[in-house]
């Protein structure tokens, strides 16, 4: 069951070619790299891992590569698609295949939260008693999802078993919807994991989050599970420089994928066209700021 979810689930990043062809082999050293660093799950297929930017068949060849690689750990798949008759069929694949479960965010244009329920009646109607992780990111998606709203879909809809929260404020949101939801499920942060001490203070079960240093979502979520209340902020500090810079929509993704390029998790820091490429000066500042963090990781 999903609703007993913990720990941390890495919000993984698609490896490209400089030519924009899927990067096969960079999956498989880019899931021991976040194993080696404390992954307890992975989440693929996210806005993130410009799932937008892959064919029908890509989307399926990169999720079945990250879970024949994460030798056994769960894996969680974005499905999210305005077309239910599309998301219903990669669900379909990706759970054949071995998936824990899949992630669903309400589609850009549903202007009512009656809309949303409807939209979500339609798609569990199609996939059946598939575990679902409920992605609630107005900021990505231009939905809003209200607390009685978001309620009223875990009552309604047992398939949704972890929340994925990543409204602002996101702690007060988290503190209403502990004191609300009538069954309990998991909730797991997103933003980047950038309010990640505060919000495990809140009662989220840990970080569905992706970020180049993933030793420091584990680090943090470990210390604050043994009531290491200070150790944890002290880590978290450390790296919230390269963390914020890195939490920038797409552009912090291309960040995000030369710093794992530097540390050996992929071959090829490349973003999939339309995307942004970094420049001189950009580097340079992905210099400055891994240079400050090794100093103050050495001190």
């Amino acid at each position: 069951m999903l609703t007993d979810t913990q720990g941390v689930y890495i919000v993984a990043q698609t490896p490209f070619q400089a030519d924009g062809a899927i990067d096969l082999p960079s999956i498989d050293t880019l899931v021991d790299f976040y194993s080696r660093h404390g992954a307890d799950g992975f989440t693929v297929l996210g806005v993130a891992g410009e799932a937008a930017k892959l064919t029908a068949a890509e989307a399926l060849a990169v999720a079945q590569r990250f879970m024949r690689r994460a030798g056994g750990k769960p894996v969680i798949v974005g499905v999210s698609n305005s077309s239910i008759a599309q998301l219903a069929e990669l669900t379909a694949q990706v759970m054949d295949a071995g998936a824990s479960g899949v992630m669903i965010a309400p589609p850009t244009g549903l202007r009512s939260e009656e809309e949303v329920f409807n939209y979500f009646a339609g798609v569990f109607a199609r996939i059946g008693n598939v575990p679902t992780v409920l992605q609630d990111f107005p900021f990505s998606t231009g939905v809003w999802m209200s607390v009685p709203t978001i309620c009223r879909l875990v009552h309604e809809f047992p398939q949704i078993q972890v929340l994925k929260e990543e409204d602002l404020p996101s702690i007060t949101k988290i503190t209403r919807l502990r004191a609300s939801l009538e069954r309990r499920i998991a909730i797991l942060t997103g933003n980047n994991a950038m309010f990640l001490p505060l919000e495990m203070g809140r009662g989220v079960d840990g970080p569905m989050a992706g970020f180049s240093h993933p030793e420091m979502l584990s680090g943090v979520y470990r210390l604050l599970k043994q009531g290491q209340v200070e150790a944890a902020h002290d880590l978290f500090d450390i790296y919230l420089p390269l963390l914020s810079h890195e939490n920038q929509s797409q552009w912090g993704v291309a960040v995000r994928k030369e710093v794992l390029r530097r540390r050996g998790a992929i071959a090829c820091a490349a973003m999939r066209q339309p995307g942004p490429r970094l420049t001189a000066v950009d580097l340079a500042e992905i210099d400055l700021l891994l240079n400050r963090l090794q100093r103050r990781l050495g001190a």
